[in-house]
């Protein structure tokens, strides 16, 4: 056996080892002051800090009674109330207008096509808050302040660039040709962008609406600006409860945040293999060109 290769070999296994073990550690710096509220959120003393009890892993220093006080909590239960209705009223509104705005987009003959991406994607680049302080002003003159007309408008402008990116993400795997092809057998234009287009960007819409969604669900600078009493969402109630009244239950509302977002990320993976998927699937499997 040549010793060259032999050397080239155990050199790119121990490059691919070490590389393998800093990219751990980096992971694990990242990840560990989250995963350290986990076990603060079921200390049975109302301490963000480690008793000895816990240190000792005394069945006596653990207590639910943190995610008890969420349920117990007419302002907690208000904030979550919001925060699920804000959230998912303002994906709707912002899924259906970027799926619409990446479908016109996408066509090369739409006029000022860099201008208007620009003009969508800019609630993402600018700071946050610019935005707020903007829309508070042009919010005042239309008496949207500490509406949740005003606060659903925001939060799906916010959303609105992801679902934009995500489906043009899908669109740019897809064959015009079979768009072309379904209308010249004599199909509905409508008919073909149901049977034909959306099975492509459906997982694209998905995608960008969970996006959209969590990045309402998390949003507090808007909250702030935006938001009356009316309007508490639970990071404007997080915001609130660690400057007036410091309580595990803030951890016990961050530990579930962490978990939904866990299940968000598995879901979001799943839709990217299921794109995949659809961009590898043959003319023959749309129903239109059958």
């Amino acid at each position: 056996m040549n010793p060259s290769a032999i050397i080239y070999g155990v050199r790119d296994h121990w490059g691919a080892g070490l590389l393998r073990l800093f990219s751990w550690a980096v992971l694990l710096f990242l990840i560990f002051p989250v995963l350290v509220i986990i076990p603060l959120s079921f200390n049975a003393e109302p301490f963000f800090t480690f008793t000895p009890g816990m240190l000792r892993l005394d069945a006596g220093a653990y207590s639910l009674k943190w995610y008890a006080a969420i349920f117990e909590s007419e302002n907690w239960l208000l904030a979550i109330k919001n925060s699920f209705f804000i959230g998912i009223v303002a994906t709707l509104l912002a899924s259906v207008l970027g799926t619409v705005a990446a479908v016109g987009l996408a066509r090369e003959e739409m006029p000022c096509r860099r201008f208007i991406t620009a003009a969508i994607l800019s609630p993402m680049i600018v700071p946050l808050i610019i935005v707020a302080a903007g829309m508070f002003f042009f919010y005042s003159r239309f008496n949207l302040v500490a509406s949740y007309t005003g606060i659903i408008i925001a939060h799906a402008a916010l959303g609105a660039p992801f679902v934009v990116i995500t489906v043009t993400a899908s669109l740019q795997g897809f064959d015009q040709s079979l768009y072309r092809a379904g209308l010249s057998l004599g199909a509905p234009p409508l008919k073909v962008y149901k049977d034909v287009v959306l099975p492509v960007i459906r997982p694209g819409m998905i995608s960008g609406a969970l996006f959209a969604f969590v990045t309402s669900f998390d949003e507090i600078v808007l909250v702030l600006f935006l938001a009356g009493p009316q309007q508490q969402t639970v990071p404007r109630q997080m915001f609130s409860g660690l400057r007036e009244i410091i309580s595990p239950t803030i951890l016990a509302v961050a530990t579930l945040l962490i978990l939904t977002s866990i299940v968000f990320l598995v879901s979001l993976e799943a839709l990217r293999r299921r794109a995949e998927h659809a961009r590898q699937a043959s003319p023959e499997d749309h129903p239109v060109l059958s």
